[in-house]
């Protein structure tokens, strides 16, 4: 059997630099050995921004979609057709984790950007739904549903997760084309993630890329280099 090879999950906020330290440590990391690059995320968001640019109800209908899911994800009441859209995105995050799942039990080492996780629900790559009286028996049910898939997909903790750490001035200049209000809750949101208790390496986003990438690939190095070690260990047949 084949063992599978080691995840790496590089998660954070948007603006604080999630695919230039990617595209750098995935480079690197295929110096050695073969790596899949597998982004986890739903990318609404590029949905949103490409929707505001529409011409004439472009902007209106962003700002009916934002208002929709912010209510959903502060009082829980949620109608049963935001529901089944918010559910439909959630099974296309699910549809990625399995062929993720797939190629890392082929042995390939695995690099994500975004990773799952149910600790804190929302858009940081948390569940959608919230479980509320007042929803319908069929909302209800979309969200258990829901959180019972987010359950399975953090069951699988990545053997480190590199966590980019950013502050909202910084983000927005980054991200200007991005709602400040969104930003800042990521931000806020990300910290409390803890990714079912795996090894976490935190780096200030702030800093220059160089200097984050060459501590971001020291870690990675350590997490090959076990990796590589236990594969070489004899197996008992005892």
């Amino acid at each position: 059997m084949t063992p599978r090879g080691p995840i790496i999950a590089l998660v954070g906020a948007d603006g604080s630099g999630k695919t230039t330290t990617g595209s750098a440590l995935l480079s690197w990391m295929r110096q050695d050995r073969p790596v899949e690059f597998c982004h986890l995320g739903k990318q609404t968001g590029n949905w949103g921004r490409a929707i505001a640019r529409l011409p004439l109800m472009g902007s209106r209908m962003d700002r009916r979609i934002v208002q929709t899911t912010d209510k959903a994800r502060t009082s829980g009441k949620t109608r049963f057709f935001p529901a089944l859209i918010i559910f439909i995105l959630s099974m296309r995050r699910v549809i990625r984790f399995r062929r993720m799942l797939k190629l890392n039990r082929q042995g390939l080492a695995i690099l994500t950007d975004r990773y799952p996780q149910v600790v804190v629900p929302g858009p940081m790559d948390g569940p959608g739904l919230v479980f509320s009286e007042e929803n319908s028996g069929v909302v209800q049910a979309l969200a258990c549903l829901e959180r019972g898939l987010y359950a399975w997909m953090a069951s699988y903790r990545p053997d480190l997760v590199i966590r980019l750490n950013v502050d909202l001035q910084t983000a927005i200049a980054r991200k200007p084309d991005h709602r400040r209000a969104s930003l800042e809750r990521k931000i806020a949101d990300v910290p409390q993630i803890d990714f079912g208790g795996a090894p976490i390496l935190d780096l200030d986003a702030t800093e220059p890329s160089a200097t984050v990438i060459s501590k971001a690939e020291a870690a990675i190095a350590d997490v090959l280099q076990r990796h590589d070690s236990q594969k070489l260990e004899p197996s008992c047949s005892c």
